[in-house]
């Protein structure tokens, strides 16, 4: 080999005939280079002003080239293969640092999970939505997650409430968190509370920038309750919390009002905004207590224009009810956006506190008779006793008057006046016993009654849960009697399946009897007396007489006026004519 060759050819013997072309590539390739060497140390050694000269003359193309494979040599990061062992490492920590966050975060909401799981469990709460918020462990979590302020722990501490029942351990965080909702829950669970809470919590101060929340309840006895929980809630805070009455109804102009949550029934509220008296565009909080009996046909045009009212697009509604049946959740979902469903227990069941028992009468003076003996054997007031209708109502109160027991009756008949006084002296424990129709059925917080007596079988499942649950309130022991007749017979399976359901002992025939799908039950049952009916005629007859003879009097009497008036007025005119 020639002196200048590389040295990968030292030693070894090279048939440069066989290779003469390959040969010649390569030597010019080295020459080439040679070239580019001389002259770069050429124009080193030349002076500045010739450079520049040269410069301006030719561009020289070796630089370039070496220019290009310098940028090319340079090591890309994250690329080049031939990286240094520290940054390897260090990219390494960089990329695992956020996994390693991911996955405890990960870590923390499956432990979260777990607890939520196994709380729900614990208090038998059933939920179903998305991202649903963790249930409360105590009431001090209000102010530790979601800043409460001090008035309102003040206010539950005052009231006796130690610890959140299952229902407002979910309803109360879901709301809280901007979550529409709808619940079931048993009878005296504290559901008022469950909505009551965050909707004062969210709305923070008094305002007069018109109604923010507004309450439906479907009487006036529940929604006069409603308005007293309100308030004894808000205490230490100026909310401004008004009860929709007639008057207010017809006359008021609540633009004027400064009010922050409305409470009303539906009929009197839709009243108030065709006449244009109430504005709730600007309402936030919706909520429908005793949700099923608002969504019956006969209210359910009334809901749909309040909700159509309430034109809030950042509205938040909720659902409240013991009992939630099928079409309620269809229709409720009509009008919820992405809603969570709270269900306590077993749905559309009684509570568990509540001893249920069956009672055969066989007619109607049975029941009286057994009402009776059941008196005379162990009176233990206050005791609710509910009729299917206001006549019977009536009847009753007439039967029991002359027992020697503190009785009154509530029913529609009777001005406003007049049912909040019946109620308030059953409270009061001035009266023993109340005749009730369901008009205080649902909602009705009545803390020490001791017995609820179905004296007419109610008319559906749902009824006959409301009815008892008048009684065994907040954790407290209860008793329920059903009187039934023979022409009950027929409907008495949906009932026993209510009590076997919540862990009452329920007859083996009675389970095997044939399920009816329900209908109003209310068959045409005889007047309530134990006269004979050759005595009762008679009797009513009398009565229907008495009737007569009064309203014939106040027909005379108003007569007898207008002739004065009339006279009175000729006389003056005829004096007038003679001056």
């Amino acid at each position: 080999m020639e002196e200048g060759t590389s040295f990968l050819f030292a030693g070894v013997s090279f048939n440069r005939k066989k290779f003469a072309v390959d040969f010649s590539r390569f030597q010019k390739k080295k020459e080439s280079e040679k070239t580019i060497e001389d002259l770069s140390f050429l124009e080193i050694a030349k002076p500045e002003a010739e450079q520049e000269e040269e410069e301006e003359e030719e561009p020289v193309v070796p630089v370039k080239k070496r220019k290009r494979k310098a940028e090319v040599s340079e090591p890309v990061e994250g690329i080049s293969v031939f990286k240094t062992s520290k940054s390897a490492k260090a990219a390494k920590k960089e990329i695992e640092k956020p996994l390693n966050e991911r996955s405890e975060q990960k870590k923390k909401l499956n432990k979260q999970l777990e607890r939520d799981s196994l709380l729900r469990k614990d208090h038998n709460i059933h939920v179903s939505g998305n991202n649903i918020p963790s249930p409360l462990e105590n009431f001090s979590e209000l102010s530790s997650r979601y800043g409460c302020e001090s008035y309102l722990l003040r206010n539950l501490a005052e009231l006796g409430f130690k610890e959140p029942t299952p229902i407002q351990r979910q309803a109360i965080p879901v709301l809280l968190s901007g979550r529409e909702c709808f619940a079931c829950a048993p009878t005296g669970s504290g559901k008022t509370l469950a909505f009551v809470c965050p909707m004062l919590m969210k709305l923070k101060h008094a305002s007069k920038d018109g109604i923010r929340a507004v309450i439906l309840c479907p009487t006036r006895e529940l929604a006069d309750q409603t308005t007293r929980e309100c308030k004894k809630m808000a205490k230490g805070n100026k909310f401004y919390i008004k009860l929709m009455t007639k008057e207010l109804a017809r006359n008021s102009d609540f633009s004027k009002r400064p009010c922050d949550i409305l409470i009303s029934t539906p009929l009197r509220l839709r009243l108030a905004i065709r006449k244009k008296k109430v504005d709730l565009s600007r309402v936030e909080y919706l909520v429908l207590d005793e949700s099923d009996k608002l969504f019956e046909l006969g209210l359910l045009k009334q809901i749909d224009s309040v909700v159509k009212a309430c034109s809030n697009p950042s509205i938040i509604r909720s659902l409240f009810s013991a009992t939630l049946p099928d079409f309620v959740e269809e229709l409720a979902r009509t009008i919820m956006h992405d809603a969570v469903r709270v269900i306590i227990g077993r749905k559309n069941t009684a509570s568990k506190t509540i001893k249920q028992k069956l009672v055969f009468a066989g007619s109607e003076e049975g029941k009286l008779l057994a009402l009776r003996q059941s008196f005379a054997e162990s009176l233990n007031p206050p005791v609710l006793i509910f009729v299917q209708s206001k006549e019977r109502a009536k009847e009753l109160y007439g039967e029991l008057l002359f027992e020697n027991i503190r009785v009154s009756a509530i029913h529609s008949d009777l001005s406003q006046t007049q049912r909040e006084n019946a109620v308030d002296d059953f409270r009061a424990g001035k009266t023993w016993v109340l005749i009730a129709t369901d008009v205080i059925a649902r909602g009705m917080d009545f803390k020490g009654v001791n017995c609820v007596i179905n004296y007419d079988f109610p008319d559906s499942a749902a009824a006959y849960i409301h009815r008892i649950g008048r009684c065994g309130r907040a954790g407290r022991s209860g008793e329920a009697i059903t009187f039934y007749t023979e022409a009950d017979i027929t409907y008495l399976r949906n009932i026993a399946n209510v009590m076997s359901a919540s862990g009452c002992e329920v007859p083996s025939w009675a389970m095997a009897l044939r399920k009816q799908k329900w209908k109003k039950h209310r068959p045409g049952r005889e007047s309530i007396s134990t006269q004979p009916k050759d005595e009762q005629e008679s009797t009513n007859k009398k009565k229907k007489k008495d009737e007569q003879e009064s309203i014939n009097k106040k027909k005379r009497r108003k007569m007898s006026k207008n002739r004065a008036i009339v006279g009175g007025r000729e006389l003056s005119l005829v004096h007038s004519s003679k001056t």
